[in-house]
């Protein structure tokens, strides 16, 4: 039924793939054919392509994602030993909504499973397809969106790429736990969303402070469920996308080493490229940023939420009217800062929780500098 109504791969494409070196991707993935469908239960991740535009305004309905798959399939994989399949594509169905359906479910089934769904669109407002999909979950969501605006838009304004943020705001179920913008650009926001971002507890980090220093990303994405990425968020000269021209942005090395970052997340089940534009170059892009995330995947340390704290140091900050408690992984040295329950509140975790920090949110902390995301993450919880 999660299934029914994904359309396989074509035979051209699978003859495509027979003619690959023994040792590329291609040739070491399992596909969803007309006469076989992968075995979900021993997959670790499921590729599935989405031929779903409508929400990306100004472009046309229709895409083509056989160039990024043929792109991606001529790759080596590294020293990997997960299963990937490929499910196909879904196709725009009469409506959106139809389409949001189809990939809501399929999704859903996909986690449930402990297999990670790797979407490629599509407009982006297929992200509130996926975010729904973790309703049957019930669980609270963290989305991390790599994108050059906040995809904010009016609350009686039709779903769509632009605005898909406000309908996960605004429609209940109310699962959005927090959002993270990575790569914001000011210029493309108005003040006023940069404020409702404040206002929300939100967090965003504009595109020079990510490629100045990357390294202040890898908390956000470690803290995140749905990782959603706006391929023009990157500079047109490195994505090859001239229909949309960007002439800044990230580089081609910066958004796959934030893709790598989302998949050594251990907290990350779902990613979704979106506002693909068909072209050759773009292609090859998406195909490396496929790769590295299934590159990071592969180096998943099983740490927080999954990990004891037995495996942390745990180090005390004393401050003027409480105490900061931080941990350190003994296994990769990364931090965490704990977010007390609080009682008196309606706390929407209902127990303690570590958020992924920095070592210098620690140094911070020892010179009386409260890490910015520990504050948020406390007014958050008591709302």
């Amino acid at each position: 039924m999660a299934f029914d109504y994904i359309q396989p791969v074509d035979a051209d494409f699978l003859e495509f793939i027979q003619g690959l070196n023994v040792q590329t991707l291609g040739r070491k993935v399992v596909f969803h054919t007309e006469t076989e469908f992968p075995n979900i239960e021993s997959a670790a991740i499921a590729i599935i392509g989405v031929i779903e535009n409508r929400g990306f305004a100004g472009h046309n309905d229709t895409i083509e994602l056989t160039a990024i798959r043929k792109a991606f399939y001529q790759l080596f994989p590294g020293n990997w030993g997960a299963e990937i399949v490929d499910l196909g594509n879904i196709v725009a169905g009469s409506s959106s909504e139809d389409t949001y359906y189809v990939l809501k479910t399929a999704v859903a089934h996909l986690i449930k499973n402990k297999v990670i769904p790797v979407v490629i669109g599509g407009s982006q407002d297929l992200t509130y397809a996926i975010y729904r999909a973790y309703d049957q979950l019930e669980q609270m969501v963290n989305l991390v969106a790599i994108d050059n605006r906040f995809d904010f838009g009016k609350e009686e304004e039709q779903l769509a790429g632009h605005s898909y943020l406000t309908k996960m705001i605004v429609e209940e179920p109310n699962n959005l736990f927090n959002y993270s913008n990575v790569g914001y650009q000011t210029y493309f926001n108005s003040q006023e969303e940069i404020d409702l971002i404040e206002k929300l507890y939100f967090d965003a980090y504009r595109l020079g402070e990510i490629s100045n220093n990357s390294t202040i990303a890898e908390p956000v994405f470690r803290d995140a469920d749905l990782v959603s990425l706006d391929l023009t968020s990157v500079k047109s000269s490195d994505s090859g996308n001239f229909t949309q021209f960007m002439p800044n942005g990230f580089n081609g090395k910066e958004i796959c080493i934030l893709s790598r970052y989302a998949g050594i997340s251990d907290k990350v089940s779902s990613f979704g490229i979106f506002n693909h534009n068909s072209t050759e170059g773009e292609a090859m892009l998406v195909a490396q940023i496929l790769w590295y995330f299934i590159e990071g995947y592969h180096y998943r340390s099983k740490e927080y939420p999954f990990g004891s704290r037995e495996e942390y140091s745990r180090y005390i900050v004393p401050l003027e009217d409480e105490e900061l408690i931080f941990y350190k992984s003994d296994k990769t040295d990364r931090w965490w800062i704990e977010i007390p329950f609080l009682t008196s509140f309606n706390n929407k975790l209902k127990r303690n929780t570590l958020l992924p920090c920095t070592y210098e949110d620690y140094l911070g902390a020892t010179n009386h500098e409260i890490p910015e995301r520990w504050w948020k993450a406390q007014r958050k919880n008591m709302v």
